[in-house]
């Protein structure tokens, strides 16, 4: 059992969807937090986090841009402990270089050298991802060993910015040495109910099989993880003592297929969820050759991921930070009914 102790955490990209159901358990668990966020004249963006119990008090907000060197530069004075969160998500951007690679790989030096510069710092978890253990899934058993080498900026760019910044944390312990220690989050597709009315990038993919942006239902498999319990592993790995290195992060794998027939079966029946199965060999090849006339961050994903295997191993989350997953057959659910709520899908007519 891990024994949680009040702390002062800095927590960058304080809007996100992880970050503030994160935010949201450390507050909840009696922690002082300071948030960094691209504006804090936003009221509107910002009223998620101000509602929050002990916000009033216990949360505090900074401006940081990511693409500035010293962006983080005297935001940690008081802090023991760092969680960064912040990192552009997005499959299709005008220039992958500028929108994604340089945010993610520029935001985490910068905050990486603040830490460095600042006494009292005593561990770092960072928030990076599966895109940065596989982008072309091949059947095999995924481990924390795993890294993704086949990103381009022309193939899976986002993926390519997630592996340049964790690679590029790694790189910057093994050259600094510093007296706190680094620890990698990579969640897999993380969704679930949302603190914020923003459509993610994560729940648009529940959103769009009830939308029927979905032509068929296809050959996809995701590895899924409930936010609520991403936040949590992020909460917990600030003082795990055996912790260490990288953490894969979800509950299980399901199938578009699966996905589909889940839904359908619990009320959701009245939405525009695919019916054409598009998911065996011939559909397969099909939608790969149709996969061309999508946008390049689409046609990408699809032509890397279609008829793949996804399998994961999450024992070590499970064993070094005591965490047990909700099932991810609710977490579905949660996150559709969330939807729902949200206005993000309708019902035919």
């Amino acid at each position: 059992m891990i024994t949680f102790v009040p702390h002062s955490i800095f927590v960058s990209g304080a809007t996100g969807f992880i970050a503030t159901h994160t935010i949201a358990q450390l507050l909840a668990a009696g922690h002082r937090v300071r948030g960094s966020v691209r504006s804090t004249r936003n009221a509107e963006v910002l009223a998620p986090l101000r509602v929050l119990p002990g916000a009033d008090d216990r949360l505090d907000l900074v401006e940081a841009d990511l693409l500035a060197p010293d962006a983080f530069a005297g935001h940690l004075e008081g802090c023991d402990v760092v969680l960064h969160m912040a990192s552009p998500y997005a499959l299709d951007v005008k220039d992958p270089q500028r929108d994604l690679v340089d945010p993610a790989v520029t935001g985490t030096t910068s905050l990486l050298t603040a830490c460095l510069n600042t006494p009292g710092i005593r561990r770092v978890v960072l928030t990076s991802s599966m895109a940065a253990v596989t982008d072309e899934p091949d059947g095999r058993m995924l481990t924390e060993a795993d890294w993704n080498t086949h990103s381009a900026l022309t193939r899976n760019p986002y993926y390519l910015s997630k592996v340049r910044a964790e690679r590029a944390a790694w790189a910057f312990i093994d050259t600094h040495r510093p007296s706190w220690d680094l620890i990698a989050i990579n969640p897999f597709l993380v969704i679930g109910p949302s603190l914020t009315r923003a459509l993610n990038t994560s729940n648009k993919v529940v959103a769009d099989l009830l939308n029927g942006a979905y032509p068929a239902i296809l050959a996809l498999t995701w590895g899924v993880v409930d936010v609520r319990d991403v936040a949590d592993a992020h909460v917990r790995a600030m003082d795990a003592p055996g912790a260490a290195g990288r953490y894969l992060c979800l509950a299980g794998t399901m199938t578009a297929r699966e996905m589909v027939a889940l839904l359908r079966s619990r009320g959701y029946d009245g939405y525009r969820l695919p019916r054409l199965g598009l998911d065996g060999p011939v559909g397969t090849a099909l939608v790969r050759l149709a996969a061309y006339a999508q946008a390049p961050g689409i046609r990408q994903y699809l032509r890397t991921n279609l008829g793949r295997s996804l399998k994961a191993d999450n024992t070590k989350i499970r064993r070094d930070l005591d965490i047990a997953f909700r099932p991810i057959e609710q977490t579905v659910l949660d996150a559709a009914a969330d939807l729902v709520t949200w206005g993000h899908v309708r019902r035919n007519g």
